[in-house]
């Protein structure tokens, strides 16, 4: 927690006085951070399907029981990493938020009353990124109310907060492939097609 404790107060500019170019920087460290838990938990996931495999292959009680009582460590190293995984996905989301929604502020009427966050608001949001019972989808409709307080309603400007257009093509491959609709390498051609195309689109318009 000390990065979104300094983002929330406990330096001299809060999360809502940071500059855009202030709160890309605090993202990519967030981003690499979050990055390593995912490695983390993949490695610890590998081991995990090592060591239960050398538990079958045994028929010593012993070295079962050795075996067993690894992949139980694991499997609590696992579970840790994954609630500091949600932890930082919390405050990325938070950061990458604030930020997109400061520079959009120059077009979007009222957008920038989203930004005068309370006390009482940085509370709320501290306790919800801490609390592993709320899910990053019910983070991400919390997040989007408290940012959305004493604001004209500007729906254009959530959206362009939230999961994008693009972004919800690739979950839908992602889906498309749990069903067994599409194949990894035809669904991965699609993905690098369509991240591509908005890409190129992006450029066009600067």
């Amino acid at each position: 927690m000390a990065l979104i404790d300094k983002l929330f107060g406990k330096k001299e500019k809060t999360l809502s006085e940071l500059s855009a170019a202030e709160l890309r920087r605090e993202e990519i460290v967030l981003t690499k951070d979050r990055d390593k838990l995912f490695k983390k938990i993949e490695t610890v996931a590998a081991d995990k399907q090592k060591i239960f495999q050398q538990g079958a292959s045994q028929k010593s009680p012993e070295l079962r029981k050795a075996l067993a009582m690894q992949f139980e460590l694991k499997t609590q190293e696992q579970m840790l990493a994954g609630r500091q995984l949600n932890l930082r996905s919390k405050e990325l989301l938070t950061v990458s938020r604030v930020r997109m929604m400061k520079e959009n502020a120059p077009k979007m009427s009222g957008a920038m009353g989203r930004l005068n966050l309370t006390e009482k608001d940085v509370a709320r949001i501290t306790t919800w990124i801490e609390d592993d019972g709320v899910t990053q989808d019910m983070y991400n409709e919390r997040l989007d109310e408290i940012l959305g307080l004493g604001a004209q309603s500007d729906k254009d400007a959530m959206a362009n907060a939230g999961l994008s257009s693009t972004g919800q093509e690739v979950m839908n491959l992602w889906n498309d492939m749990d069903r067994g609709a599409i194949k990894h390498e035809e669904a991965f051609e699609e993905a690098d097609k369509v991240v591509r195309r908005k890409n190129e689109s992006m450029e066009k318009n600067l």
